[in-house]
């Protein structure tokens, strides 16, 4: 089931960042009285009363401006409107409406989407019974908030999830394996496609960003019917070359949250860059198989080492990631195309695989014995017993006297002990501490 998006917005130091955070439940974003602080956008998942839902956060929307961050920070606040399913316009109850307020409001009555106008710094009775003059917004009935004292906001939360189904709600299950094709603009994601399906399903140019929507193609292969995804890129032509990169990321959402195992392509040209790694965490963040296809090996010049070197540097730079498999491949030439499918079979067996109590106790309790845990405190702490109390998206549940004591990077030598032992390739695992 795909999480709805919902975008927050509105001009600058009216209090996003910190309704963000609320929401979250932790220090996400930056939060400081300077006007403007927020130039990046920030994302996270957001849960409110069994509902699960992407929360971005979007720089101060700042109109007719020749200042390029500006303008940037006003191209991605529209880029996320685009995209979201619901969008919160964040006011200011002290200043009341000003001429930006306007602004935001026509470009949102445009949008065709749900929105929600949270008045914030309501922190007494005599704020909230002044608010009626946000309806002169045209957004419908204003929402009061404080941010910053909480005051308000489970309420807001309620209307916000209204619309939204709960995280138990079950889609009808479709047997067919499904594959995300996700990477940055212009690595050759269509390509891939047209490639594998034998047909032109998608148009291939070398502007970034042409593919509008994802386009599902369906292939068969060796009888089996596989669905791929070929995630949508830009609608348009953006002036701004980092907004191209954060509408893909969006776009790669959906796409990933829709499919049972994501393969990101890397341009072999450019190697692995920073952008990668984001579409790779928001992979690993929804608990999907993953792998990495470098594609345009056939630009490369190759010795007989130059594969395995390729390797190492690109495991080298995952660090955490080193357990998602690397293969390289040529969606223009069709060198080894079949390997993205073959590979995706594998992983999707990985990530359905159950391991034996009996056999996993025996093995990681045998692994803890000669590496116990170090405690925080005076408490020693004593883990007895482990099972996989997952099977599809792993989780392995270790039970201890104090949990609460064991540290992450314990956590990270036991996942590493799981992989060891038991594979799970290109899977990503949970792992949890719960008192015995």
């Amino acid at each position: 089931m795909s999480r709805a998006i919902v975008a927050v917005v509105g001009r600058t130091n009216v209090g996003k960042s910190t309704l963000f955070n609320r929401i979250v439940g932790k220090r996400e974003a930056i939060v400081h009285s300077t006007p403007g602080v927020t130039r990046d956008r920030h994302t996270a998942e957001a849960e409110w009363a069994g509902k699960s839902f992407t929360l971005i956060d979007t720089g101060g929307f700042i109109p007719r401006t020749d200042n390029q961050i500006e303008a940037a920070v006003r191209e991605h606040a529209k880029i996320a409107i685009q995209e979201a399913d619901s969008v919160v316009l964040v006011v200011d109850a002290v200043t009341g409406i000003v001429p930006p307020d306007d602004e935001i409001a026509r470009v949102l009555r445009k949008s065709n989407k749900r929105v929600l106008v949270a008045v914030n710094k309501v922190d007494n009775d005599r704020l909230e019974s002044e608010i009626g003059y946000f309806y002169e917004l045209g957004l419908g009935t204003p929402i009061p908030v404080s941010a910053l004292l909480g005051r308000g906001v489970g309420d807001f939360l309620d209307v916000l999830t209204r619309d939204i189904r709960t995280n138990d709600v079950e889609e009808a299950i479709d047997p067919r394996l499904k594959i995300a094709i996700v990477g940055k603009p212009n690595v050759g994601k269509s390509s891939l496609v047209n490639a594998l399906s034998g047909q032109d399903r998608a148009i291939v140019t070398q502007i970034p960003g042409t593919t509008r929507d994802s386009i599902d193609s369906v292939l068969k292969h060796h009888g089996e019917s596989i669905v791929l995804i070929d995630t949508a890129g830009l609608r348009r032509k953006s002036r701004i070359k980092e907004s191209v990169e954060f509408y893909s990321i969006l776009r790669a959402f959906r796409s990933v949250e829709r499919c049972d195992v994501a393969a990101v392509l890397v341009d072999a040209t450019t190697g692995l860059e920073k952008q990668d790694l984001r579409v790779i965490q928001q992979v690993v963040g929804r608990k999907r198989g993953v792998l990495i296809a470098i594609n345009k090996w056939d630009l490369i010049e190759k010795q007989t080492t130059t594969a395995d070197h390729f390797r190492k540097e690109i495991q080298r730079a995952l660090r955490v990631f080193d357990f998602i498999p690397v293969i390289f491949i040529s969606a223009k030439t069709k060198q080894r195309i079949h390997k993205v499918i073959e590979v995706a079979k594998t992983v999707h067996g990985e990530l359905n695989k159950q391991v034996g109590t009996t056999e996993l106790n025996r093995v990681m309790l045998n692994e803890i014995e000669k590496r116990p845990p170090a405690s925080t405190s005076a408490k020693q702490v004593r883990i007895k017993y482990v099972a996989q109390t997952r099977r599809k998206f792993p989780v392995f549940s270790f039970f201890a006297n104090h949990p609460e004591l064991v540290r992450d990077q314990y956590k990270r030598f036991l996942e590493n002990k799981i992989r060891q032992h038991f594979g799970f390739e290109g899977v990503p695992l949970t792992v949890v501490m719960r008192k015995k």
